[in-house]
């Protein structure tokens, strides 16, 4: 039996070495082209090692201000549902005139100074936790971010300006957590 098969392999084996030598190594490159590759390939690392760097320290900025918001608006919601306890409290006090406070007897007196006092409270525990009122007073400037005009109406007070507050606003930092209700003023009525 002829063995055909391996005269082909033997062939790629031969012609491989002879191959190999046909080939040209490529010329050594030149001490200035190996120092301006490895000075370009410094600078692209620098570059990019800068630039992670200042990623970096803007995502731990922001991780520093998103921490700093939570903290002060965190309480934001509960603040919010604390304000009707307050509006309650203003409106049960508004609801008993001045002139028969005097005529209480004294059981209605201490009901009426525990409700001012709870209201009172109630106010100085949200203002330590940042909640403030939003400033209404008739003759304020008024600001459409904290104020919601319901209605506009001739008064004493300038144009443009608070004449009359309905229901007070609050803030709680920098945010309106509720926008003061009021009526702006057209001026004086002719």
């Amino acid at each position: 039996m002829s063995d055909t098969s391996n005269t082909g392999e033997t062939t790629d084996i031969e012609t491989a070495p002879e191959a190999a030598a046909a080939e040209t190594p490529a010329p050594a490159p030149t001490p200035q082209e190996v120092i301006a590759t490895l000075e370009a390939e410094k600078r692209e690392l620098n570059d990019k090692f800068l630039r992670l760097f200042a990623d970096l320290d803007n995502t731990r900025k922001r991780a520093e201000r998103e921490v700093a918001e939570a903290r002060v608006y965190a309480i934001g919601k509960f603040a919010a549902d604390l304000l009707n306890v307050a509006d309650n409290l203003a409106r049960a006090l508004a609801a008993l005139p001045q002139a028969e406070r005097e005529t209480l007897t004294d059981a209605g007196k201490n009901l009426l100074g525990g409700i001012e006092m709870t209201e009172k409270e109630l106010h100085t525990v949200l203002t330590r936790y940042n909640v403030v009122p939003v400033d209404a007073a008739p003759g304020a400037p008024f600001d459409p971010n904290v104020h919601q005009a319901v209605a506009q109406i001739p008064s004493d007070q300038p144009a443009g300006t608070i004449a009359q507050l309905f229901q007070p606003g609050w803030r709680i930092g920098e945010r309106t957590l509720r926008a003061a209700m009021v009526a702006v003023s057209a001026g004086p009525a002719n």
